[in-house]
């Protein structure tokens, strides 16, 4: 009882630092924006090679995640959440000190090495704080890949006008090493393992089928969707994956439990994911854009891009302040109401976009609602894999759920560059996404979010446990045994 005075004190600490390592990590999403179009001549090399300063660090950070979690639930999440910190220092540092090509791609895959923070973050919390804090903390941790790349853009803008371009990533190597200082303060080490032994075919297999996967998604507007590159690519995506899953269905410590991943509450969330993922992802894509095309196009707005990551910031801050409302919903109604309520107020943002986008004041409150969409969304999502799986298996299968947004979102960014590019219209001889392309976008986004609604209705109903903690209805499953032992 002693100790009880100190408990809440500690746990805020540990939340606090988590969430702040959360946002860093999630800032590397918006870091290089305000550059992409200044690399061609910064590194000397063609933008279709520059763009891989990009695709490396999505490429890193699919095939990280995963890795990083099941990694964590047998040797330690805060030893690998600190690895990952190091990992996002060092290739910063790198990006800082680049004045080609190869050096930066090889900075931002380090960087993207470092994604696994986020789950890491919410399995800490579920191992180390009490239960009735358990539900705003993992929300609000969730909602930290959003609220960063919210805030990054308008601060990465603000940097890049203002100072050399280096200064972008001595700032995240910094921001880095705070975070590194802090959880090795107040975050302890969890003493939830799996031991055994680590599954590198496992890890090989699903790395090369991801890779394919998402290097087809990313790079196919550039190579032609009908190109022998990105068939290929898809074909060999989904041959690699299938005999991956076999084999991960065989061995008998797999890097992922794809038994425990076929449970309907983990599946149908992870399918929801992917969905919420696109919709989240098509807001940063259409409202940037139009808000910084001339003025004259009768649609652009004719604003920096400092001005448009301005314009994007509340929205993190309204994903901030959603978490506990979000944990609040999940505990009266269950996490499934609450995943399905914020993709009504996703699908609802993207509407009103459709109507309203002809004054900066529309975009600051479509963006706000789409924000607080998807903080409902993003905080439901761990509760609901947490209630499904062992406590042993917490960092894996959070990592999992993680990556099925990664997907989403290039699924998003690809699909949305094939609207764009088919719709345009002709300003000076230049072709230009045209509004009609726009809108088309923000109605795909509309129905990603519906989607997800409509995935999120199969899983199963939730009940509130005497101690406050949820689960689904019908018999204890061994996941539910484990998480309580």
């Amino acid at each position: 009882m002693s100790d009880a005075p100190s408990a809440v004190p500690r746990s805020n600490a540990v939340v606090a630092v988590l969430a702040f390592a959360g946002i860093v990590v999630s800032l590397m999403q918006t870091l290089v924006i305000p550059i992409v179009p200044e690399l061609p001549r910064l590194l000397d090399a063609p933008a279709s090679d520059t763009a891989w300063a990009v695709t490396a660090t999505l490429l890193a950070a699919a095939v990280a995640t995963p890795v990083v979690g099941r990694l964590g639930d047998m040797f330690g999440k805060r030893r690998m959440l600190l690895i990952s910190g190091v990992m996002l220092i060092v290739g910063s540092v790198v990006c800082a000190l680049a004045d080609s090509l190869l050096p930066m791609i090889i900075g931002r895959a380090l960087q993207g090495l470092a994604s696994g923070v986020i789950p890491l973050g919410i399995s800490i919390m579920r191992d180390e704080l009490p239960a009735e804090r358990l539900a705003s903390a993992t929300a609000l941790m969730s909602a930290s890949l959003g609220i960063g790349g919210a805030l990054g853009l308008p601060a990465a803008a603000l940097i890049a006008d203002n100072f050399s371009w280096h200064v972008l990533f001595w700032t995240s190597a910094a921001l880095g090493a705070v975070a590194i200082a802090l959880v090795t303060a107040f975050v302890p080490e969890s003493k939830v393992r799996t031991g055994g032994r680590f599954d590198l075919v496992g890890a090989i297999g699903m790395a090369a089928g991801l890779v394919c996967l998402l290097l087809a998604i990313s790079k196919g507007a550039d190579w032609g969707w009908g190109s022998g590159t990105t068939i290929g690519l898809f074909v060999a995506a989904v041959v690699i994956l299938l005999a991956w899953g076999f084999f991960e269905l065989r061995t008998d410590q797999p890097l992922v439990d794809l038994r425990t991943t076929a449970r309907r509450q983990v599946l149908v969330t992870n399918l929801a994911s992917i969905a919420v993922g696109f919709a989240m992802f098509a807001m940063s894509l259409v409202i940037p854009q139009l808000l910084q095309l001339p003025s004259q196009t009768g649609y652009g707005l004719g604003k920096s891009m400092l001005a448009a990551g301005l314009v994007m910031a509340p929205s993190g801050l309204v994903m901030m302040a959603t978490a506990p409302i979000s944990a609040a919903v999940s505990k009266s109604r269950g996490p499934k109401a609450t995943l399905m309520i914020g993709a009504l107020i996703v699908a609802a943002g993207y509407g009103l976009n459709i109507v309203l986008m002809s004054e900066v004041w529309h975009f600051v409150l479509v963006s706000c609602v789409i924000g607080a969409g998807i903080g409902f969304t993003y905080g439901s999502m761990p509760a609901l894999i947490m209630g499904a799986v062992p406590a042993s298996e917490t960092a894996a299968a959070n990592s999992l759920n993680t990556l099925m947004r990664s997907i989403g979102t290039s699924s998003a960014s690809a699909i949305a560059g094939v609207i764009l590019a088919q719709l345009t219209t002709d300003f000076g001889g230049y072709a230009l996404p045209s509004e009609d392309g726009f809108k088309a976008v923000l109605a795909v986004g509309a129905g990603a979010a519906l989607l997800a609604f409509a995935v999120a209705s199969f899983i199963p109903r939730q009940r509130v446990a005497g101690d406050g903690t949820l689960a689904a209805e019908g018999p204890a499953e061994p996941a539910e045994v484990a998480a309580k032992s």
